[in-house]
């Protein structure tokens, strides 16, 4: 006697429904998994830092109240300063660079990636660009001490080979590849109509490219230009090899530098452990971590309403 075809459906129902159970559960639990990773590597960051505002010991040695003021990071002699002015001028010094050199390249090359290579071009180039950020901080880091630093000390006519403008440059090769794809995926999420009626109007494909499609994507490629801000706050081999490390308050972009994260990594393994420098330096951290989730914030912020934006059109 044949059987009923709802008899045999029932089962692979179940098993299907069975399945999808599963997966959504093992996605919520790898979603978990990352998110309370995250949270405790602050908490166990804020924790190391809290003397800072909490122990009154240390706090007399490293006064919160002039990490911010001017003077001199010298966390090891016979009276401890602990100003970050010096860190922080540093630090921005070799994120400007690097974003004043990375960006435009990656901008025009997503631009020209998604209004002008051809098919193969693209699904060649695309890969490519984003293959750099796979290269390791530290072969960068040792790259523009070997190579870089000694093209720009020819070029400059420094006397330090390592300073910020080297270390900058360096920091412009890794953040490239953020800033080139989550622009280009911006790009291409701008609709065909935006391009089709600017062209029945009259416009060529480089007027529409600039005057129509850029604009329409500016909140993608501004999420993406904060993510590479970002990755180059953050980052630390790279300034750490190629920086100088001298914690200084100047000008010119070919003095030597020293950046927030370059400081922790090379000073954290060589302190007291409960000490107020050892506080301090993971405040440091604290500060970093603060930063660089400010950033993302704002980027998936831009990123949502540039959605949003397009959706509507």
């Amino acid at each position: 006697m044949p059987t009923a075809p709802h008899l045999l459906a029932r089962p692979i129902g179940v098993r299907r429904r069975l399945g999808d159970r599963v997966a959504e559960f093992a996605i919520a639990a790898s979603a978990l998994a990352t998110v309370t990773g995250i949270v405790l590597v602050f908490v166990f960051v804020l924790r190391e830092a809290l003397p800072v505002l909490t122990n009154p010991e240390v706090m007399k040695e490293a006064n919160p109240a002039k990490f911010f003021g001017p003077g001199p990071w010298q966390p090891v002699s016979d009276l401890p300063r602990y100003s970050f002015w010096p860190l922080l001028v540093g630090m921005f010094k070799a994120t400007l660079v690097a974003v004043v050199t990375a960006v435009p390249i990656a901008v025009l090359a997503a631009l020209y990636t998604s209004e002008f290579a051809p098919r193969a071009a693209r699904e060649f180039l695309k890969p490519v660009v984003e293959l750099l950020a796979g290269i390791p901080s530290v072969v960068l880091g040792f790259f523009a001490l070997i190579v870089l630093a000694s093209v720009v000390q020819g070029v400059t006519g420094s006397q330090s080979r390592l300073n910020a403008l080297n270390a900058g440059l360096a920091l412009g090769f890794a953040i490239l590849p953020v800033i080139y794809s989550v622009s280009e995926d911006a790009l291409r999420a701008v609709p065909r109509s935006y391009r089709e009626a600017s062209l029945a109007l009259g416009a060529s494909p480089w007027q529409t490219a600039f005057r129509v499609t850029l604009p329409a994507a500016w909140a993608g490629i501004f999420a993406a230009v904060m993510l590479g801000v970002g990755r180059a706050v953050g980052e630390t081999m790279i300034v750490l090899m190629a920086s100088g490390n001298a914690a200084l308050v100047s000008l010119p972009l070919t003095d030597s530098v020293r950046t927030l994260s370059a400081t922790i990594a090379a000073e954290l393994a060589e302190v007291v452990v409960g000490s107020p420098h050892y506080a301090t330096l993971f405040f440091i951290g604290t500060l970093l971590f603060a930063v660089t989730f400010v950033l993302n914030v704002l980027a998936g912020l831009m990123v949502d309403r540039m959605r949003r934006h397009l959706a509507g059109a």
